[in-house]
């Protein structure tokens, strides 16, 4: 994993902005750099917080050797995490049994904090942080239990041993003890969050719930741009964080003249160094009014406001008016982000500008963190 910059607040909003208000820019340009936008404050996150108090609880139960013996045997079974609250519903030890009650609680704490319904479900996750901990796992040591730093460029992460105890674990290299992981569920969450972005954003015209069908009356079907391949320098996700989640903002004007935003998920993209040949569908050009979007590539986080997120998004984009070109409104945007934004909120990974229903071939993005191929694809209708 490539070291990675500071975590910049507000980069998902005042990024799409700069997608919003499609200037080519010779390279990405800090947010702060923009007079207008308030100082970040460090504050910690309530979603980690709530996760350390989970992690303590964990670490503890495993002093049961029924409870620690079942969580083992999940977690070297898993492909990826493990839903904890599942597993505590099946465990036949008094240990699991007591971890219910306050995994239910932390769970509603972390759905509300996260703007999210009850119907979203179990967010907590564990999993085995390295596969070079396996062997040790197997030969029965216990593993402390850590919870991934809210800040990426953490250089210790605390994590806790079965009687309580906090040890400082270096997140420059994967540590020989095995530990484990307690997360969420970031895409889980990532869908349950896009329908509340998309219901807010529907409900003021910025979007079509679903982001709509497609206008298929002109020719019998739509033209996209497909991604054939792209790759990720740093997905900003270190180890302790395991793949990342990354998905994508297509911006423009809709039909009707109104600014849009549509997100498009690229779950395969957990690595960076990797190229990836998904040949998905990126824009949906019969969804805008001019041929002309921009892209931009997050990488969800854990700490999202969802309701916060929609609320910056629609107060940002209801200022944006087709004149015919784009217009910069980027400080407005800025100026809009709440207060109480979370510090693990989702990160800028890349962006590409003035994408045409004709662009073909490699294009490398603005920040030169990324590229992707892409060319034209006539979606037939049925």
């Amino acid at each position: 994993m490539v070291s990675r910059p500071s975590k910049r607040r507000g980069a998902l909003i005042g990024m799409m902005l700069f997608a919003v208000a499609g200037t080519a820019q010779p390279a990405i340009a800090s947010p702060a750099a923009h007079p207008g936008q308030r100082t970040p404050v460090s504050r910690p996150s309530p979603v980690h917080a709530t996760e350390q108090g989970v992690a303590r609880s964990l670490a503890s139960s495993l002093r049961d050797p029924r409870w620690r013996e079942q969580v083992r045997t999940a977690a070297l079974g898993a492909v990826r995490d493990v839903d904890l609250q599942n597993l505590a519903a099946t465990a036949g030890n008094p240990a699991g049994k007591e971890l219910r009650t306050s995994l239910a609680a932390a769970n509603r704490r972390i759905l509300s904090l996260k703007g999210l319904p009850a119907r979203t479900g179990s967010l907590l996750r564990v999993r085995l942080a390295a596969p070079a901990m396996r062997a040790r796992l197997s030969a029965g040591v216990t593993p402390w239990v850590a919870v991934a730093a809210a800040d990426d460029d953490a250089k210790t992460l605390p994590a806790y041993d079965a009687r309580g105890h906090a040890h400082a674990v270096d997140t420059a290299r994967t540590p020989e003890r095995p530990l484990y992981v307690l997360d969420i569920d970031v895409s889980k969450a990532h869908r349950a969050g896009s329908a509340v972005v998309r219901e807010a954003l529907a409900a003021k015209g910025l979007a079509a719930p679903g982001n709509g069908p497609a206008n298929t009356s002109a020719a019998g079907g739509w033209w996209a741009t497909k991604v054939t391949a792209v790759e990720v320098k740093d997905d900003k996700e270190p180890w302790f964080k395991g793949a990342a989640e990354t998905f994508s903002l297509v911006t423009g004007f809709g039909p009707d003249g109104k600014a849009r935003v549509d997100s498009v998920d690229m779950p395969y993209l957990g690595y960076d160094g990797t190229v990836y040949r998904p040949n998905q569908i990126l824009v949906n050009w019969s969804n805008y009014k001019y041929d002309l979007a921009d892209v931009v590539m997050m990488e969800d986080d854990d700490g999202t406001n969802y309701k916060a997120l929609a609320q910056a998004l629609t107060t940002a984009l209801l200022t944006v008016t087709d004149q015919g070109a784009y217009i910069p409104l980027v400080n407005a945007v800025l100026s809009a982000m709440p207060d109480s934004w979370f510090t693990d909120d989702p990160d800028y990974v890349e962006s590409w500008y003035t994408l045409s229903r004709n662009s073909t071939g490699r294009i490398d993005g603005a920040s030169g963190n990324g590229w992707m191929t892409v060319e034209p694809y006539f979606v037939q209708q049925l």
